[in-house]
């Protein structure tokens, strides 16, 4: 497993990283609790040392389930995420100073750290990063060493914007073969600030597995049934078959040249993977190789055209 520099926070983390949303049961159904462990054990031996979860996930269980399998020492770092009261009625975004406090305790409570690696709020409006209140509350909690760097999961560039000009060191982003926007949009200031990128949605929900349908249907729960609709969904289909050439030599699945393609982006200092079982996982970090180049220059360079010509803005 390679690794790769967190910018200027001084962390070096594996370039593929356990994202567990997926694996809570939030977004596509419930996964046995044996199988959960499984595939974090799995990840820890294959040299995983980015896990990233929030403490939304699964009521806070994933934080939980995280700092009972992984150990507080330099092996691994936790990026968690903030900003989600879930004690109200219906739940709601939360970013002033109290609630962060007390959601900060209870997450490093959970997760058995002292330290917490990196804390990222959890997709906040612009306004309530540029207000400075919950950026704030982490510089202060990174002075005293309560967590070792701050950051944003930003649904929109606008917001990582904000947040890099308020001083976070990492900012977590959308970025898959189909969505590079953002990541582009933030070039400059990324490179300014010297800011850690961690993607997340590089298979973009499992669309870039090239398996589906036009007439794909969704089960109940699943949060990708709200997520496009039919014409959307074909439109992206259609979309994909940019793709499909890249398939070739060591690229043996769609799968696998949409991963590829999240790591020939420079910026990116790891590719969150959303596995539901430990089967999944060994195949995503099997497909995405060892070691660059990911893609071949050529390829990488006529694969962008071709995603160009079928009309994806980045």
């Amino acid at each position: 497993m390679r690794h790769r520099r967190l910018g200027q926070t001084g962390l070096h983390l594996s370039e593929l990283g356990l994202g567990t949303w997926g694996l809570s049961g939030d977004g596509y159904g419930p996964v046995p609790e044996a199988e959960q462990d499984r595939v974090i054990d799995r990840a820890r031996a294959l040299g995983i040392t980015l896990f990233e979860t929030a403490d939304s996930y699964a009521g806070g269980q994933m934080e939980a389930r995280l700092g009972r399998h992984v150990p507080d020492d330099a092996s691994a770092h936790i990026v968690t995420k903030l900003g989600t009261d879930q004690r109200a009625s219906l739940p709601r975004k939360r970013f002033d100073v109290e609630f962060l406090r007390e959601a900060f305790a209870r997450s490093r409570e959970r997760l058995r750290r002292n330290v917490v690696s990196v804390v990222l709020l959890h997709n906040p409006s612009t306004a309530a990063v540029e207000c400075g209140e919950a950026t704030g509350l982490l510089e202060e909690l990174r002075e005293r060493g309560e967590l070792l760097a701050w950051g944003v999961s930003a649904g929109s560039a606008p917001v990582a914007r904000a947040a890099i000009q308020q001083g976070a060191a990492v900012v977590e982003l959308a970025c898959n073969a189909l969505f590079c926007g953002d990541l582009l949009e933030l070039e400059a200031e990324l490179g300014t600030h010297d800011v850690g990128v961690l993607a997340h949605s590089v298979l973009a929900y499992g669309l870039l597995g090239g398996h589906w349908s036009a007439d794909k249907e969704f089960a109940e729960g699943d949060h990708r049934q709200e997520r496009w609709t039919a014409e959307s969904l074909r439109h992206r289909l259609r979309q994909l078959e940019a793709l499909r050439p890249a398939v070739s030599g060591p690229v043996l699945t769609m799968r696998a040249a949409a991963l590829r393609y999240v790591l020939c982006q420079e910026r990116i200092s790891s590719a969150v993977l959303g596995p539901r079982s430990a089967l999944q996982l060994d195949q995503l970090v099997r497909e995405a190789g060892k070691e660059p180049p990911y893609l071949p220059e050529e390829e990488l360079t006529a694969l962008r055209t071709r995603l160009r010509q079928a009309g994806v803005e980045a």
